[in-house]
């Protein structure tokens, strides 16, 4: 495919090699929204993000499809604007895309009602909505300059070295009762705001978590969210806890005897080349049992899986 002169530019300023002090893609100030009803739109996509409880939550003041009172802030951090914090900076140039969890491509918005339907443990959006356009609008806008169909730096989770171990609840248990219950709860209960409507701090389990069929109840996807973002303050540049750990809390926190909403799940990946690696239910495209796909020890599965050219995603 030939490239023009501003492409190959904006190839050149975003592919920043990343070894060099790991120079990541910074997204578009706000500043630069245009004016119109084409920036009105950004700016309301952005506001739902932000703060998507108070407009299509259960108590929404626009809708109600969210079901728990979880917005996409919550796990979209910084409005989808944090390096490796789950942001929205390719996401638009990369749609629509196959899901293996679905089988099929998906566009954008079909994507998002994913996230109301599963994390947010709600119903879909209509496709044609002002909201849906707005979101979509949003995201399109902090990927100003990404090629279609690219990656750029930052824009994935960052990666963990896994431990050639299966997760210790024990010790997740420990680094939880330590870093993650003072704003988590020590029933992992989370903290609602005092009008009842969002969360200062998300529940990670109980019904008004998200459900089973969620990417953070995967082990290694949470545990990768959870080294580089958490506990509140840490970045990618300073993390607090080892990989070790991350993987221990997460599999904590993911214990599948936990109360979680429980949708049926009997639909998802139904081509089973493709679960991931750290997916919680079988059947599965190679010899490993469940318990070995949830908590791990997670290389010998990975290794297996690049042996016989088979999906290793997480």
């Amino acid at each position: 495919m030939k490239l023009c002169k501003k492409n190959v530019w904006s190839l050149l300023l975003i592919s920043v090699s990343l070894t060099a002090g790991e120079v990541l893609f910074s997204p578009p100030d706000e500043q630069t929204i245009p004016a119109g009803k084409t920036g009105d739109l950004i700016r309301y996509g952005k506001e739902l993000v932000t703060n998507f409880p108070y407009y299509l939550g259960p108590k929404g003041k626009v809708g109600h499809f969210g079901g728990n009172g979880l917005g996409c802030n919550n796990c979209h951090l910084d409005s989808g604007r944090r390096p490796y914090g789950l942001n929205y900076f390719s996401v638009h140039a990369r749609y629509p895309q196959y899901r293996g969890r679905e089988g099929k491509f998906l566009t954008l918005s079909q994507r998002v009602n994913n996230c109301i339907e599963r994390p947010l443990n709600g119903k879909k959006m209509p496709l044609d909505s002002k909201e849906m356009l707005a979101i979509v609008s949003y995201m399109k806008w902090l990927g100003t300059g990404v090629p279609t169909g690219a990656h750029v730096p930052g824009d994935e989770l960052k990666e963990i070295t896994l431990p050639n171990r299966a997760a210790d609840l024990n010790n997740g248990k420990v680094v939880y009762e330590n870093y993650c219950a003072s704003c988590h709860g020590k029933n992992g209960e989370g903290q609602i705001k005092p009008d009842g409507i969002a969360y200062t701090y998300p529940p990670l389990w109980g019904y008004m978590s998200y459900q089973p069929g969620s990417s953070m109840h995967r082990v290694i996807k949470a545990a990768q969210f959870i080294k580089y973002n958490m506990p509140l303050g840490v970045t990618w540049e300073n993390p607090i806890l080892t990989d070790e750990q991350a993987i221990d809390v997460a599999a904590y926190i993911n214990d599948d005897h936990r109360k979680r909403p429980k949708p049926n799940l009997t639909k998802e990946y139904p081509y089973i080349e493709d679960r991931p690696v750290s997916y919680h239910m079988g059947p599965y495209p190679d010899p490993f049992s469940q318990e070995e796909h949830k908590f791990g020890n997670y290389n010998p599965i990975i290794q297996w899986r690049k042996e016989h050219n088979v999906t290793t995603t997480y």
